[in-house]
């Protein structure tokens, strides 16, 4: 169902659109955690270690299709908010042409050179070969990831949080009963855990994709619309691409600290692939949050209401911080029993590792999810420039410190305390950047 995100009670609104998102990425990171959790139960910690490592790897092209999917869903909602449903419809054909080109290309790429890019994170000998097969197969999954990422983009656009939600419950328990056939009853080892998150992202593709075009043709639009319009691709690479740099750079930040992480061997290594998994599930809520807040912020700048977006600011802050409190208590709390899902049998310093990461960064989520909120009016209102300030910001704090840090007497320890810092600091410059951009928004009565 379509949602006019530009009337009623700012605070209603955010919540009833915002908490199916979050729901949603919590399945969406279920196929990652899954693939964890069955490869260290049944497999081995090497073999948690291999799926780890290959992650980072994973994440730069899960960035693409994150740029991609923000690009189509800011400019889309902006035109479905403005009720120009004929150009919505065209942003839309020319996102996914755009997004088939760049996801062709990363193929290529990926399929080329990824035994290069394992070994240039210093992948250990003992987990080369499994972190090499399980990349290779999810490169050939890109097409799926693309352009479920692309049909959710679309559905938040119209407003729509609840139908990705159906899907990615569905396809996130069939992921993990498939996961467990595979590797358990099957014994197929890494290639079992690829292959059931391959099959499953590809029928969940599959079917939202002919839901959101079944969607489309429903909404009624003046006159023939185009399949492809140069003007509107600008705008879509005006926020797909900062979109792609964010995260990309991240992935490539995240790859150098992985990089010195490997450097203390597999135990640690397993032990940060557990404690990154849970964190990513906290950070990419926020993130899927705040991409929620953009859809929000640029549906009612499409509509010209700009004193609504600030309320939705707001409500946004409530809404990420009540989330904050249970997650940061039970990662606090909790730790090595969440270790316990991944590991069966874990060495100490996997167990050190992993507590010691968790609870220094858990406190933080408060200051890093305003972080997430601010960001995401930033992009739903196209401020990029002061978007990608705040995020390089961040990322090179975190990675600078990390290096430097973990050639002191604290060790790995002190990778685990550059997060902290760089977040704080980060989220200081982005609540800057949206009090004053919005400020003179309102101030002075148009969107420039």
């Amino acid at each position: 169902m379509n949602k006019d995100l530009t009337i009623g009670d700012p605070a209603k609104v955010l919540w009833k659109f915002c908490l199916p998102l979050f729901g949603s990425i919590i399945f969406q990171q279920l196929y990652n955690i899954a693939d964890s959790l069955i490869a260290g139960k049944f497999v081995g910690e090497y073999a948690l270690a291999a799926v780890g490592n290959s992650y980072e790897i994973t994440l730069i092209f899960i960035a693409f299709a994150f740029g991609c999917n923000i690009g189509c869903s800011v400019i889309t909602s902006r035109y479905f908010g403005a009720k120009d449903y004929s150009s919505m419809k065209t942003s839309v054909y020319t996102a996914m042409i755009a997004s088939a080109v760049t996801c062709l290309v990363l193929m290529v790429l990926g399929i080329l050179f990824s035994g290069s890019m394992l070994t240039l994170i210093d992948t250990p000998i003992d987990v080369f070969s499994d972190s090499k097969l399980y990349l290779d197969i999810y490169i050939w999954g890109l097409p799926f990831v693309f352009f479920y990422n692309l049909s959710t983009g679309i559905f938040s656009a119209l407003g729509d949080s609840k139908t990705p939600f159906y899907f990615l419950v569905a396809s996130s328990i069939a992921n993990i009963i498939m996961d467990y056939a595979f590797v358990r009853y099957l014994n197929l080892g890494i290639a079992g855990v690829a292959y059931a998150t391959f099959i499953c992202q590809g029928i969940s593709c599959i079917v939202s994709f002919i839901t959101v075009l079944r969607r489309l043709r429903k909404i009624e639009s003046a006159g023939k619309c185009k399949l492809f319009d140069s003007g509107i691709l600008k705008h879509f690479l005006g926020i797909a691409v900062p979109s792609m740099l964010q995260q990309s750079f991240i992935s490539i930040g995240n790859i150098i600290i992985q990089r010195v992480i490997n450097g203390f061997g597999p135990n640690v290594m397993a032990g940060y692939s557990a404690g990154v998994k849970l964190n990513n599930l906290v950070i990419t809520s926020f993130t899927t949050i705040g991409n929620g807040i953009s859809n929000f912020a640029s549906q009612n700048f499409g509509a010209g209401k700009y004193k609504r977006i600030k309320e939705g600011f707001k409500a946004g802050i409530k809404l990420v911080w009540c989330l904050c409190l249970p997650l940061a208590l039970i990662y606090l709390i909790f730790p090595k029993a969440l270790l316990g899902f991944f590991l069966t049998n874990p060495s100490p310093d996997a167990i050190r590792s992993s507590v010691l990461y968790l609870r220094i960064l858990a406190p933080f989520y408060f200051v890093v999810s305003s972080k997430l909120v601010a960001d995401g009016i930033l992009r739903g209102l196209g401020y990029m420039k002061e978007f990608m300030v705040t995020t390089f910001t961040d990322l090179i704090l975190r990675v600078s410190l990390a290096i430097i840090l973990s050639k002191t007497m604290l060790g790995y320890v002190g990778i685990w305390c550059a997060w902290p810092v760089g977040w704080t600091i980060a989220s200081a410059l982005s609540i800057m950047y949206y009090s004053v951009k919005t400020t003179k928004l309102v101030k002075s009565g148009n969107g420039a």
